[in-house]
C-alpha cells in the first residue's frame, strides 16, 4: 500500500555518511519535530537525477529553508558511499544525502520501481514529499519519465 497524505512515516533505518564512514539514521530521528522535504530519485549519477532533479534542490536550498523547512533530504536505493560521492560531485552540502541501500524504506512507503528491465533492480520511484513532525502533508509522485511534480520548484510552491 502506498503512503498517502496524513500517514505517519514508517520507522526504518537509513544510512548517511559520517566522518568515519556510514552512519545509521532512523526515520524517527530524521522526521520527529521537524519539517522535512524528502525527495527520492531512481538512482544517483543517472542522467535525469543528476542533470535536473538534484540540481534544482541544490540551487534552491536556501529559499526552501527560508520557507520553514528544517531539512532537505535526497534519497535513493543506493549505498551511503554512492550518495555521499554524488552529493559531493553536485555541491549538495546543504542537503542530507540518504542511502536506502536495501530498499527497505522505499518498500515501506510503497513507492518501489521495478527497474529490472533496465538492469537496475528494484529502485525508488521519483517522488517528493513534505513531512511535518513525521506526518506526510504533501506527496508528489511522478507518473512517468521526467521531473515535474517532484521538482524543487513544484515543492516550493507548496510551502
Amino acid at each position: 500500500m502506498t503512503i498517502k497524505v496524513g500517514d505517519k512515516i514508517p520507522s526504518v533505518t537509513l544510512k548517511t555518511m559520517g566522518e568515519k564512514g556510514p552512519v545509521d539514521i532512523s526515520t524517527d530521528e530524521l522526521f520527529a519535530g521537524k519539517k522535512v522535504l524528502l525527495f527520492a530519485v531512481p538512482g544517483a549519477f543517472t542522467p535525469g537525477c543528476t542533470l535536473t532533479h538534484l540540481p534544482g534542490y541544490v540551487v534552491n536550498a536556501d529559499k526552501i529553508k527560508a520557507k520553514g523547512v528544517d531539512t532537505i533530504a535526497c534519497m535513493a536505493v543506493n549505498d551511503a558511499f554512492v550518495m555521499d560521492a554524488w552529493g559531493k560531485s553536485q555541491n549538495a552540502e546543504e542537503l542530507l544525502m540518504l542511502g536506502d541501500g536495501n530498499g527497505e524504506f522505499t518498500a515501506a512507503l510503497g513507492l518501489e520501481l521495478d527497474g529490472t528491465g533496465f538492469g537496475l533492480g528494484k529502485r525508488s520511484q521519483r517522488f517528493a514529499m513534505l513531512v511535518d513532525n513525521g506526518e506526510v502533508t504533501h506527496l508528489n509522485v511522478e507518473q512517468g519519465p521526467g521531473v515535474d511534480v517532484s521538482s524543487a520548484e513544484s515543492m516550493m510552491a507548496l510551502l
